[in-house]
C-alpha cells in the first residue's frame, strides 16, 4: 500500500485544499479558530502551514466519526 506523501510545509491554497475547504474558509479560520495551525510568515507576502500540523488537525476534528469541520 502507497501512503501519499506531502511536502513539510504549505501555503494556504494547498493547506486550503488538503482540508477541503475554500481559501477564504482557511484564512477564516486560521483567524478564529484557537485550536487551528499557526502559520509561520517568511516574508510580507508570504505565509506557510506545517503539514504535518494541518493534517493532525483535520483528523482531530473527524475523530470518532464525527465531523467538525
Amino acid at each position: 500500500m502507497q501512503t501519499k506523501r506531502y511536502p513539510p510545509s504549505s501555503r494556504p491554497k494547498q493547506g486550503a485544499e488538503l482540508l477541503g475547504v475554500s481559501l477564504p474558509t482557511f484564512w477564516r479560520w486560521a483567524a478564529e479558530k484557537q485550536d487551528f495551525p499557526k502559520g509561520r510568515r517568511l516574508s510580507a507576502r508570504c505565509t506557510v502551514f506545517d503539514t504535518g500540523e494541518l493534517i493532525a488537525w483535520r483528523e482531530s476534528k473527524m475523530k470518532g466519526g464525527r465531523n467538525e469541520l
